[in-house]
């Protein structure tokens, strides 16, 4: 239902974002989650893409069939039904990663900036169960929280030009895989042999909006063996 937190937002002429909370909660990804669901299993005529982020949904549409006030009326009623509704179980996914060194070459920093050893931010890392809030960034980088309070860093004061793929990273409150070669800012703490992202698969990406991880630390040589395969 509606309540104090929701608010919409003419974000251009053929999108309106929904807001759902006003900070990152697991109350807020549950409401996003359900809308989502709700409207991908009854689309709306003119509704062409939904975007979902921590506290919020953009969604695009035809400014030929649909129109903002319209439109914002029907996700009204929508929200109006999010009390009643479930949401699948959540799939459970391990990521295996080698953390440090070559794997990952911030660990070493980011355990000196904590003033706890490395394998104290890998026994830390490896202890908590993520949810997925949302990809972004590019396809397959899945947004992780919550991440354990001790491990907390800022990002670094000015991104990589590439981080390699399967890089996994720290930022905040934040975890996440980098599933491709890209630029980026955050803490490399490890490595996965865990291809995050194939176009030929059915489900391309490993992970979705919902889904629970947990990380699991292996040894260089079961990354090689898993990187075979």
């Amino acid at each position: 239902m509606t309540n104090n937190t929701t608010r919409f937002f003419a974000a251009s002429d053929q999108s309106l974002l929904v807001y759902l909370g006003e900070r990152v909660s697991l109350e807020t990804h549950e409401r996003v989650a359900k809308l989502l669901h709700l409207l991908e299993a009854e689309p709306i005529r003119g509704v062409c893409n939904l975007h979902p982020a921590y506290c919020s949904v953009l969604v695009k549409f035809d400014p030929l069939k649909l129109e903002h006030v319209r439109l914002e009326a029907i996700l009204r009623s929508c929200l109006e039904r999010l009390p009643q509704l479930s949401l699948p179980e959540p799939r459970e996914v391990e990521i295996p990663v080698c953390y440090g060194g070559k794997f990952g070459e911030d660990l070493e920093a980011v355990a000196e900036s904590l003033g706890i050893s490395a394998e104290r931010v890998i026994a830390l890392h490896t202890s908590v169960t993520y949810r997925v809030y949302f990809l972004g960034f590019v396809p397959g980088f899945a947004y992780l929280g919550e991440l354990p309070a001790d491990l907390a860093v800022a990002r670094l004061p000015a991104p990589r030009r590439s981080v390699p793929a399967g890089s996994v990273g720290i930022a905040g409150n934040q975890t996440a895989v980098y599933p491709f070669a890209t630029p980026g800012g955050w803490r490399l703490i490890g490595c996965t042999p865990m291809a995050m992202f194939r176009p030929e698969r059915e489900q391309m990406s490993a992970v979705s909006l919902g889904d629970r991880v947990r990380f699991v630390a292996i040894s260089q040589e079961r990354f090689a063996e898993l990187a075979t395969r």
